[in-house]
C-alpha cells in the first residue's frame, strides 16, 4: 500500500505493538479483521505524510475475454506495483479484490465501504487494469480456450 518497504515494515510493527498493548491490558480485540482494520489506516495516515499521487484521468479498457491469460504471464510484483499506485480507497479495494482471500461482504468491511462504492471502485479499476494490461501484456489469442 505504501510503495516503500521500510514504511510497510514500521506500519507492521506499530499495528503488532499497538494489539500486543491492548492484550497486555486485557482488551483482547474481538474483531477478525481488526489487524487488517489497523494497519490499512495507519498506512493510509503515512501515506497522507508523505508524497500524494497526482490527480489524472487514467485511460480505461473494456475488460478483454484475454484479461485472465494476460494476468497469468504478469509478473506479479508488477501488479503489487500497479495496485499501490491507485488512489485510497481504490488501492485498497483492488489489493484485497487481488489478493483473492476476502468475499465482497469481508471486503466491504475491512475497506469500510458500500456495496455500491465498492463496485464502482473495482469496475474502474478492472477497465484500468486492462488498458495497462493491453499496454504492458499483448493478448495472444491461442491462450484462450
Amino acid at each position: 500500500m505504501l510503495g516503500d518497504a521500510r514504511k510497510a515494515q514500521e506500519v507492521c510493527h506499530s499495528t503488532l505493538r499497538a494489539a500486543a498493548l491492548l492484550c497486555a491490558d486485557g482488551e483482547v480485540p474481538t474483531d477478525p479483521f481488526y489487524l487488517f482494520r489497523d494497519a490499512r489506516w495507519r498506512c493510509i495516515q503515512s501515506a497522507e505524510q508523505g508524497v500524494q499521487p497526482e490527480v489524472a484521468a487514467i485511460e480505461e479498457h473494456e475488460i478483454s475475454l484475454y484479461a485472465p491469460a494476460q494476468i497469468e504471464r504478469l509478473d506479479i510484483n508488477h501488479l503489487a506495483i500497479w495496485i499501490s499506485a491507485a488512489p485510497e480507497p481504490q488501492r485498497t479495494a483492488l489489493a484485497l479484490f487481488y489478493l483473492d482471500e476476502f468475499n465482497h461482504r469481508e471486503i466491504l468491511e475491512l475497506a469500510e465501504l458500500n456495496l455500491s462504492e465498492l463496485s464502482r471502485l473495482l469496475a474502474d479499476g478492472r477497465r484500468q487494469l486492462q488498458a495497462w494490461l493491453d499496454a504492458t501484456v499483448p493478448q495472444e489469442e491461442e491462450q484462450v480456450e
